[in-house]
């Protein structure tokens, strides 16, 4: 098995290692058997220090296989010490400080220990120890791959059982207590073997496959030579050559299979180190959005709180023009505080800390306070507005007062954004009856939205791209400025900067458990936006 591994790839050194650790197991069983069956003590004594310069090198080997099974780096100064005891060891391991010879014990010959003896199941156990614990210590790890997971888990096993049998060969030694446990490093092989076909440990299918299907290839070859008749010879020869063009074909498909798979793991791991740099400037992004957000509170208030200090008169009268430049001064800066609570809104909903805090209200009220907010705007756009309660009826229901009416503020906003003077919008409040949920309607006659724009229109910052992908593919570089300009008077620019909007009240609309949707008919015929919210 060792080999077969080797063979599938010469130069990974963890197959190479496999490989040596296999050598030294197989070569210890081997003189194992030949010392415990030999006829006479002068074989056995001659087996027996093949046998402890072998057994010297399993713990090194698997020490090591490990280490790199677990991709850690074994320190310079760690392998000299271990090189060292372990040439230490050999050299002592002819001398009668280590054993004096051998004696017979159980009805087979065995290690006539000698003074120092003890050092060398005390290296052997260290070493071991060593590697199972590196191996318990990283299966305690969060590992994201199921299948390296119960890699080390069996690895682990396998050690665990295969190697607590091979210690008690020091025993008859050191205690006259009879080997029982030497077979149990078969199991150790089974384990491994079963890690090597399920949880592809080592990827020796292909060999395996192939050094079956050249028995096979083989065996019809030399059945042509042994035909006695010839229908018997034409059929073993027709047989042989149809299985060696068959065979031919399968491992040419199996070929390109690993190759299309190595192929789609490289491709899916590209992606997964794109999708985690992608997340990681979407977090970038949103926690930039956030500082910028807060960084902009502070001036915005005092902006606005010295420009409503001049308005009332706190340092002295103004002239009309002035107070015509400062009241605009306070318009914009309400503008930009709205928009700095947007922006600090999407930050918190896609970070999830967006916390709210529910109270029971009377929605009919709510609404009409509301409205009353945007009245005076509606009336200076010159749009009619109306608004109407189903038979009087009462609707109760589970809000957070502050951010439902962030959300209700900015569908009313859109409405009268995008219905031009003479417009009307109409909101009313009914029950859906099947969902027994209070409905709320919007209704405007301003310029509508295309199939299009309703699919994209809930996607925060969509402008942008609708602009750059618009001036990439209609206008030149040296156009942009005009080409910017005209866009932002055009419908579809209007309809886009509702995306940010629309996006907060659907999320937080979300939150409240309800549900919002919009309708058009087309550009130019009118948007209906419709809220659903549980009553209580």
């Amino acid at each position: 098995m060792g080999f077969l591994v080797y063979l599938k790839d010469k130069k990974n050194k963890l197959n190479r290692l496999w490989f040596i650790f296999s050598i030294f197991v197989a070569t210890w069983s081997m003189l194992l058997y030949l010392v415990s069956s030999a006829q006479n003590e002068l074989d056995a004594e001659k087996w027996q220090y093949a046998l402890d310069i072998s057994a010297l090198g399993i713990p090194v080997a698997y020490f090591y296989f490990i280490t790199n099974f677990l991709s850690l780096k074994v320190k310079r100064v760690t392998s000299i010490i271990i090189f060292g005891a372990t040439l230490d060891l050999i050299f002592f391991s002819t001398t009668t400080l280590f054993k004096v010879g051998v004696i017979k014990k159980f009805a087979f010959f065995w290690v006539d220990t000698g003074p120092y003896y003890f050092i060398f199941p005390f290296f052997f156990l260290s070493l071991i120890f060593c590697a199972i614990a590196l191996l318990v210590i990283e299966y305690r790890k969060k590992i994201n791959s199921i299948e390296r997971k119960k890699q080390i888990k069996y690895q682990l096993i396998a050690g665990a059982i295969g190697f607590s049998g091979g210690v008690v060969n020091f025993l008859p030694q050191l205690f006259d207590v009879f080997p029982f446990g030497s077979h149990i490093i078969l199991v150790y092989t089974s384990i491994v073997s079963y890690m090597i076909f399920k949880y592809r440990l080592f990827n020796v299918r292909l060999i395996l496959v192939e050094i079956a299907i050249f028995l096979l290839n083989l065996f019809l070859f030399l059945n042509i030579f042994t035909s006695y008749a010839k229908v018997d010879f034409i059929l073993n020869v027709s047989v042989s050559v149809t299985v060696f063009i068959l065979s031919t074909l399968l491992l040419r498909g199996i070929y390109r299979d690993i190759n299309d798979r190595e192929k789609i793991a490289v491709l899916a791991q590209n992606m997964s180190i794109a999708n985690d740099r992608l997340r990681t400037m979407e977090e970038q992004k949103t926690e930039f959005v956030s500082i910028a957000s807060h960084q902009l509170r502070t001036p915005l208030t005092v902006i606005k709180g010295y420009a409503s200090m001049i308005l009332e008169g706190t340092f002295g009268a103004t002239s009309p023009t002035v107070r015509e430049a400062v009241e605009n001064l306070y318009k914009s800066s309400e503008k930009i505080v709205v928009l700095v609570e947007d922006l600090l809104t999407v930050s918190r909903i896609e970070q999830g800390r967006m916390a709210l805090v529910f109270e029971k209200v009377n929605l009919v009220n709510f609404l009409q306070d509301v409205f009353s907010e945007i009245i005076t705007e509606t009336r200076e756009a010159g749009i009619d507005i109306a608004f109407n309660v189903e038979g009087n009826k009462q609707f109760f229901v589970s809000i957070d007062p502050g951010k439902f009416k962030q959300a209700l503020r900015h569908i009313l906003d859109n409405a009268i954004k995008y219905t031009p003077g003479g417009g009307r919008i109409r909101v009313s409040i009914s029950r859906e009856n099947l969902s027994e949920k209070a409905r709320i309607a919007i209704s405007d006659t301003g310029i509508g939205m295309s199939p299009e724009q309703l699919k994209s229109i809930f996607e925060s910052f969509n402008l942008r791209a609708e602009m750059n992908n618009s001036k990439s593919t209609k206008v030149n570089s040296k156009d942009d400025d005009n080409a910017e300009q005209e866009l932002e008077r055009s419908p579809i620019a209007k309809n886009n900067t509702m995306g940010i909007g629309l996006y907060i009240a659907e999320e937080i609309i979300d939150a409240h458990n309800g549900n919002l949707r919009i309708e058009s008919a087309g550009t130019g015929t009118g948007t209906t936006v419709i809220v659903d919210i549980p009553c209580v």
